[in-house]
């Protein structure tokens, strides 16, 4: 199975921190797998203790250390998300979810019509929607054959 792209670990972030942040208490005080907290009974940043806090820091510094060329791009994600409405981070949210529970022709098929799709205007993006819509498996696979995403795409993920 692929490793999720820096953009799913990223929207992810905020979930992993308030999992983190309690995963090791709960686990410790009940002797059992921790088992996912409840989010309004997570603390907020300023109440976590220092070590909650370095636990939740250290995979994003070994990363920012181990991947200098990645760093622009990094930040640019952090930016966007910061930028992002509570709206469109829940959009954003449901959409890993979804990929995450796709197969890798499903992904193949994802990558394919994003990649044509963000290069039309809203109307032939809205008809081509449409016809994906009402293509079976089959055609659809005919589909991403004869429009297979630019090699760059496949790099980024």
């Amino acid at each position: 199975m692929p490793s999720p792209s820096f953009k799913t670990r990223l929207r992810l972030l905020p979930l992993l921190i308030g999992l983190a942040a309690l995963a090791g208490p709960v686990a410790a005080q009940s002797g059992a797998p921790a088992t996912p907290p409840d989010a309004s009974s997570l603390p907020t940043w300023e109440r976590l203790t220092p070590e909650q806090r370095e636990r939740l820091i250290t995979p994003l510094r070994d990363r920012w250390n181990n991947e200098p060329d990645a760093r622009a791009r990094m930040l640019a994600h952090a930016q966007r998300w910061q930028d992002m409405t509570p709206e469109e981070r829940s959009k954003a949210r449901s959409g890993m979810k979804r990929w995450r529970h796709m197969n890798p022709e499903q992904r193949d098929q994802m990558r394919a019509l994003f990649s044509r799709m963000r290069a039309l205007p809203p109307e032939q993006r809205a008809a081509l929607k449409t016809k994906w819509r009402a293509m079976t498996p089959e055609q659809r696979r005919e589909w991403v054959d004869a429009n297979p995403p630019p090699p760059e795409d496949r790099q980024k993920r």
